[in-house]
């Protein structure tokens, strides 16, 4: 049971019909008819095969990272918990190109930002940045961070999205503006501690003058889709600022709508699904 504080309050559970073999439904896009080709979500019989699962997920997500240009310099981590050892995680080696990233190189860490496995040394930044939420937050599962062109210029701008569109609608009361340690490099504890509140009870936050975080308490995809996604809306929404043409925002219906439909944690999922199979089969490294 989690407390009021770490409550979020965009969670949704839809009254849905089930499959034609009564299996339950829990998305719209889930089909209705039984026996067809459609991704599912995955069970294991032991920590091994979650722990196998979870970290090739965490890599496709460091390559599509790479595939989206997030790259500069070392910036940018991203983070899964160990299923079997909760208290540590599984990240990205410092110094290393996202499209280098494989299964032999990640590194896992605890909340202190010790590398307890693995041969690279940690992001500073990263580890206090999420060692923070993963210990404020035992529910969130994965984050998301690194230095984007789009996101970081309307970060600058200290505003929340507006919804202008399905997309944007997606982040609808699920995203957030921070301007605590606006700018500054998270390097310092308490740094990481002045943000860890809003940034876990959010999908995505805008940190001002510094960049986009999203967070997830299902899976890395789904944290790593919403990324990308966030900083996709970020993008329309200055383009759409650069026109100087004042657009058509949804109603808060329209829009609360579109939230329960295409925002939730497993809709992250499942678009990173198409993600991870076009990366697996056209880079076969990442398994190395």
């Amino acid at each position: 049971m989690l407390d009021d504080e770490h409550v979020r309050h965009d969670e949704v559970t839809l009254d849905l019909p089930p499959d034609d073999k009564g299996r339950r439904r829990t998305s719209i896009y889930q089909p209705e008819q039984s026996g067809l080709i459609f991704p599912e979500m995955p069970e294991f019989n032991n920590h091994a095969e979650e722990r196998e699962y979870r970290k090739k997920h965490l890599v496709a997500a460091c390559r599509a990272f790479a595939m989206h240009g997030f790259d500069y310099g070392f910036a940018g981590h991203l983070t899964i918990r160990d299923p079997e050892r909760p208290e540590l995680y599984w990240t990205n080696p410092m110094c290393v190109h996202f499209s280098q990233v494989s299964m032999s190189n990640l590194i896992l860490a605890d909340h202190k930002g010790r590398v307890v496995e693995g041969r690279y040394a940690i992001n500073r930044a990263g580890f206090v940045l999420h060692g923070a939420v993963h210990e404020e937050y035992p529910e969130v599962m994965a984050m998301c961070h690194a230095h984007t062109t789009y996101g970081t210029a309307w970060c600058a701008t200290g505003r929340p999205l507006d919804m202008i569109s399905q997309d944007a609608a997606a982040f609808y009361k699920s995203h957030a503006v921070i301007g605590a340690s606006a700018g500054a490099v998270a390097v310092e504890a308490k740094s990481g501690l002045s943000v860890a509140q809003q940034i876990g009870l959010n999908l995505g936050v805008l940190h001002q003058n510094h960049g986009l975080l999203t967070c997830s308490r299902h899976s890395i995809d789904d944290a790593a889709f919403w990324f990308i996604a966030l900083e996709r809306a970020c993008q329309q929404q200055l383009l759409v600022e650069a026109s100087g043409i004042k657009p058509q925002t949804l109603s808060e219906k329209t829009a609360q709508y579109s939230r329960e439909h295409v925002g939730s944690d497993y809709i992250g999922w499942l678009h990173f699904q198409t993600v991870y199979d076009h990366i697996a089969a056209t880079q076969p490294d990442m398994f190395n």
